[in-house]
């Protein structure tokens, strides 16, 4: 449950620099409405602190060295769905992007973001809202629409089992070696499998793949 609007902004940051996270805290200090109840440098630790500290908003990095902050995202999202996450990261590669809507992030800004800036997104979200960063919301609004609009490809009913489980971890924002060890796989036997795919649903890129397996699961 969020905080009313008499009451500061419960925030957790996650990020597996401390400088980072120590110039986070010092920037949301600056404001009454927010208070900065955690930290976690890894993904695991995030998970728990989160269920530990049920903050109302969480400042997650995509890149953390035990995992993803996607997969964090999910797994917070499925056990505490009251929770808001906002990406704040350096990562402004459209497979990321993606992965983290799919994920259920209610905001995705880059970490050239000003303090204000910052402090604004945190208020939106807690709110209810969703922001993207500026840099990235028009490339985001057009996969979403791309969704919708993916016309059906004659290849889709070729994929084998195999290849449709590389393409729901592809969805999932998992790397290639991700994915090989997800599936006990090479990485080049994953990199074969998603040329197969791309050449099936005539795509060239991951962002498709996972557009397409979204539209498919809808």
């Amino acid at each position: 449950m969020l905080t009313t609007k008499n009451q500061a902004i419960r925030v957790l940051l996650v990020d597996d620099h401390e400088v980072i996270r120590v110039g986070l805290r010092t920037v949301l200090g600056q404001t009454q409405s927010v208070a900065v109840v955690g930290e976690a440098g890894t993904m695991e630790d995030a998970i728990q602190q989160t269920q530990r500290l049920k903050p109302d908003v969480i400042l997650m990095d995509v890149r953390l060295p035990d995992g993803s902050g996607i997969d964090a995202c999910r797994e917070i999202l499925g056990a505490l769905p009251g929770t808001r996450v906002i990406f704040l990261t350096s990562y402004a590669d459209d497979d990321s992007i993606l992965a983290a809507v799919l994920a259920g992030a209610q905001g995705y800004v880059l970490k050239e973001i000003d303090s204000p800036a910052l402090i604004e997104a945190i208020l939106s979200v807690a709110k209810g809202q969703s922001i993207l960063d500026s840099s990235v919301t028009e490339r985001a609004l057009r996969w979403l629409r791309g969704i919708h609009d993916l016309p059906a490809s004659p290849g889709t009913d070729q994929l084998s089992s195999q290849e449709e489980r590389v393409v729901a971890l592809v969805a999932e924002g998992k790397t290639n070696k991700e994915i090989a060890v997800a599936l006990g796989l090479s990485d080049k036997t994953v990199k074969n499998y998603l040329a197969n795919v791309f050449q099936k649903l005539r795509i060239t890129r991951r962002a498709q793949a996972a557009a397409f397996f979204v539209k498919r699961q809808g």
